[in-house]
């Protein structure tokens, strides 16, 4: 990959649009280094925001035809644990750059019987159980984004018809981490109907939401989280081999959505989220 060498300086409470040249991607994925692959003629784009840097310079390149930018959630050598990811600097990032639909591929635990490792999800809902991560951009005044639904629905949709075998809805409930989840807390979980647990899951989708983007998510189970069957627990290890096991996977399927999305945004209202808000900062 080649670095651009762009930084784009931040000013409180506005941004900067930058792109590079002669490349404005709509269409982005957050996810794991692995994706790296995913991408043709890739080249890197730096980008300093008023929230900091995102946890690695935006890579840009051809996915079925179309610019596609890539952005490792966690970093490149994984080196930022769910708690410490710089998510406003993320999302911010991704618009400042011209993309508007985020599609958000991770790995998650199966609360429920019909779900195990190697299933893929598109979940509907969302439950929030982390603590002191900032989830907004609202630092003042009063602005109150609608999430009932958290995710987008055109591109719920689009996933859904990529591939049939996907499980949707489910309601993935986002813990603290870096721990795995207690038997107890799992049990509990799993009791309140909650298909999926994940670590990385908001507030990206609320950040997203705060923007006017597209965003969904699309889960690839690695593991049945503790106290779902009785002696089950968890393990990094586990995770990480299960979720390799599922990238092509992941990969395939994302290549399809991309090439079959329309190329201006429709079937949903994620554009016009903010529509008649008076926002503390000026969308990039």
């Amino acid at each position: 990959m080649i670095a651009t060498g762009m930084t784009v300086q931040p000013t409180p409470g506005r941004a900067k649009e930058a792109r590079p040249a002669g490349s404005e991607p709509e269409i982005a994925v957050i996810g794991g280094s692995g994706f790296y692959e995913f991408l043709a003629d890739a080249q890197d784009v730096d980008i300093a925001t008023p929230y900091g840097h995102p946890s690695a310079p935006i890579a840009v390149g051809k996915v079925a035809g179309r610019q596609v930018a890539f952005l490792p959630r966690h970093g490149r050598r994984h080196e930022f644990p769910p708690h410490r990811v710089n998510y406003r600097a993320n999302l911010w990032a991704l618009r400042s750059l011209g993309v508007r639909r985020v599609l958000a591929p991770c790995a998650v635990g199966s609360l429920q019987d019909g779900l195990g490792p190697g299933d893929l999800a598109v979940p509907d809902q969302l439950v929030d159980r982390t603590s002191g991560r900032v989830q907004t951009y609202m630092d003042e005044g009063a602005a109150h984004v609608a999430f009932a639904d958290p995710y987008c629905p055109a591109l719920r949709e689009s996933l859904r018809a990529a591939d049939e075998t996907i499980a949707s809805p489910a309601t993935m409930v986002v813990i603290e981490g870096p721990r795995f989840s207690t038997r107890a807390e799992s049990q509990w979980y799993a009791a309140q109907g909650w298909s999926l647990v994940n670590m990385t899951g908001h507030p990206e989708a609320v950040l997203a939401r705060e923007l006017a983007l597209c965003y969904a998510a699309v889960a690839l189970v690695t593991d049945r989280d503790a106290g779902v069957t009785s002696g089950e627990s968890v393990s990094q290890e586990e995770v990480f081999a299960e979720f390799g096991r599922g990238l092509d996977r992941l990969r395939n399927l994302l290549s399809t959505v991309i090439e079959s999305l329309p190329v201006k945004r429709q079937g949903c209202d994620c554009a016009h989220a903010l529509d008649g808000m008076d926002l503390p900062f000026t969308l990039p």
